[in-house]
């Protein structure tokens, strides 16, 4: 190999090494993150904290229509880890027959539960297994579950759903009432159509009129303060009230 050859190989070289330093670097001064307020809106984007736990669905009114058989096939990422068969033996997580329904962190056979989730305690009902199965880590922060969550609200219901057939049985929360539908066509209760405040103000005119009308019937002349009235348009209203 001649000196031109390895003078070559040698800028090639060069030229590598400060490329990958300038990448190094760029990406140290700039680095894409999402911006704090969004410059304009990006549709079906939501900015963090914008009434995300507001929307939510409660899980009481996706059980009534959820699905064990569906839930049966939610369940198969967790069967790594978990059996659900009566007399199960734990694995990397509890055996989870008859889980709804029990204390938090007890029982299942002496399993290890963290101290995180036994901190939380009371028992596993449907509002703490949802929040379970959204986020394992934000419902016990520090818990050894490693599972992300379900992050769709009806694989939860169908998958709690399955595991209360699975030996608890308990019978399902009622579902959440609906809102009181408005009135018919949008008129306001006990009116017909017109707003409390237009028929007020319809009445006080009328009255005035009433009252010019009988005035001018007795007298030919408005009451003092009266508003100005036809005569003729008064005396046939007040004929028309006879």
């Amino acid at each position: 190999m001649d000196d031109r050859t390895n003078t070559i190989a040698g800028w090639v070289l060069a030229g590598c090494g400060a490329a990958l330093g300038l990448s190094i670097v760029g990406g140290m001064i700039f680095h894409g993150e999402r911006p704090e307020k969004m410059g304009y809106v990006i549709e079906g984007v939501e900015e963090e904290g914008a009434g995300g736990a507001a929307a939510e669905v409660p899980i009481a009114s996706l059980l009534g229509s959820a699905d064990a058989a569906k839930g049966a096939e939610v369940f198969k990422k967790c069967a790594a880890c978990h059996t659900v068969n009566q007399g199960g033996a734990n694995g990397v997580g509890p055996n989870l027959y008859a889980t709804m329904g029990e204390a938090l962190a007890a029982g299942k056979g002496g399993f290890a539960f963290s101290d995180a989730l036994k901190k939380v305690g009371g028992t596993w009902d449907w509002e703490k297994m949802n929040a379970w199965l959204t986020s394992p880590r934000k419902f016990a922060p520090g818990t050894k579950m490693t599972f992300a969550g379900l992050s769709n609200p009806q694989d939860r219901a169908n998958v709690i759903l399955y595991l209360n057939q699975q030996g608890s049985n308990l019978p399902l929360p009622a579902a959440p009432a609906a809102g009181a539908s408005p009135a018919e066509g949008g008129a306001a209760p006990g009116g017909d159509g017109a707003a409390p405040g237009a028929a007020n103000a319809v009445d006080a005119v009328e009255s005035d009129v009433r009252g010019a009308t009988g005035d001018i019937a007795n007298t030919g002349t408005p009451a003092s303060g009266a508003p100005s009235v036809d005569p003729n348009a008064a005396r046939e209203a007040a004929g028309r009230g006879n």
